[in-house]
């Protein structure tokens, strides 16, 4: 296990604290906050340490000019005041006179929220290349870093792992649940399921090469379902197809037949539009001006069979078009049953992580993960270098 703030000496020490504050905002107004909460016992903690607390984070992607304000993490700032019930101040700039010297005037307990890091991707991606320079500027700022973002944890950036290899480091506490909760795939408990959702077989083909031998079934849904039902020779209609990704869903089904659980009926529609003309459709029976937008009937209730009999459960990506009303019922109703069966189940940030936040199931799952990405690249067994990074 990585070595956690607990076991760091905070007192009157200047503290880095890398959250993750991506949180959609929309008119002047955060959507969402459920990222900021999540970092809120990491900040807390440092508060009660009397350390010298210096949060960074992203929001969005910095390419141009028009970007700056829009990701402006000011909002955030005000919203952290509101939550933690004490001033965060918030610095408008990356590096500089301002900021060096608000830091050198920090008291214990005192909190400052430093601008967006991608801002300095503007020129040269320095934050998001790892940028040398950059990160040991930043790491000039701090006696102690904190990796507490999880979502960004796959990633090599000068906020984390450049950060990491010049300062003392450690994992915050929602990096350790997140740690903790993704440690059970060292010996699940069976039968041991995971749900594959989403558009593409490609985003998926390393998660499901590194589990197909561990799981007990992998229940695909979503578009990705329509490139493995070509595979096996069905019409899919003006459904979406990944046809590099064909050969691949024919050896795996052959290699492990009774492992990959498929669709057997799709809601259909002659348009990719939101709207109430759907036709249920067996799998057998796609016309050629249909496209698949959500699981059927049938597969909901094949699904929910598999899973009431898991011991675990792993979903990362929607069953259907999960933007659109009418084609979220599948994931929908097989979230609800995941909790009304009592199963033991993680899903991996994201759509899926969405999905629960909108039905109010958030706090009914065994875990929600805050980082798709970062999940996705864990389940695939790759190395997470935001985590390497930490001692």
């Amino acid at each position: 296990m990585k070595k956690t703030i607990k076991e760091m000496n905070l007192e009157n020490k200047k503290v880095i604290i890398r959250c993750d504050f991506n949180v959609p905002i929309k008119d002047g107004k955060i959507l969402d906050d459920a990222r900021i909460k999540k970092a809120l016992p990491t900040i807390e903690y440092a508060i009660t340490q009397n350390a010298k607390i210096i949060l960074m984070s992203h929001l969005g992607r910095i390419k141009t000019k028009e970007d700056l304000e829009k990701n402006n993490l000011e909002i955030v700032g005000d919203r952290l005041t509101e939550l933690l019930k004490t001033k965060v101040k918030f610095i408008n700039s990356t590096r500089g006179e301002e900021l060096e010297k608000s830091i050198y005037e920090m008291k214990p307990k005192d909190i400052i929220l430093i601008q967006n890091t991608r801002y300095e991707d503007l020129i040269d991606k320095k934050e998001s290349s790892n940028n040398e320079e950059l990160a040991k500027y930043w790491s000039s700022l701090g006696d102690i870093f904190i990796n507490d973002a999880f979502g960004t944890i796959h990633r090599s950036h000068a906020s984390n792992v450049g950060i990491a290899n010049n300062l003392p480091s450690a994992v915050g506490f929602l990096v350790e649940k997140e740690l903790e909760a993704l440690s059970i795939l060292d010996n699940p408990p069976r039968p041991f399921t995971i749900i594959l959702g989403g558009s593409k077989v490609s985003d998926k083909i390393g998660v499901i090469e590194n589990l197909v031998t561990k799981v007990d079934y992998i229940l695909i849904g979503g578009g990705m379902a329509f490139t493995f039902l070509k595979a096996k020779g069905l019409n899919i209609g003006k459904s979406i197809l990944d046809e590099e990704s064909l050969e691949f869903c024919k050896s795996i089904m052959k290699e492990y037949p009774n492992k990959i659980i498929l669709p057997v009926d799709i809601e259909t529609s002659t348009e990719f539009t939101d709207n109430n003309r759907k036709i249920l459709r067996d799998i057998s029976d796609i016309k050629e001006d249909e496209l698949g937008l959500d699981i059927g009937s049938k597969t909901i209730e094949l699904f929910n069979n598999y899973i009431e009999k898991s011991e675990l459960v792993i979903w990362n990506g929607p069953l259907g078009v999960y933007e659109f009303d009418n084609f979220k019922v599948g994931t929908n109703k097989v979230l609800h049953n995941i909790v009304e069966k009592n199963v033991k189940a993680i899903l991996g940030g994201g759509d899926s992580a969405a999905a629960a936040a909108n039905e109010n199931l958030s706090d009914k799952i065994f875990h929600v993960s805050t980082g798709g990405g970062a999940t996705l690249e864990y389940l695939e067994g790759k190395k997470l270098p935001g985590l390497e990074a930490i001692k």
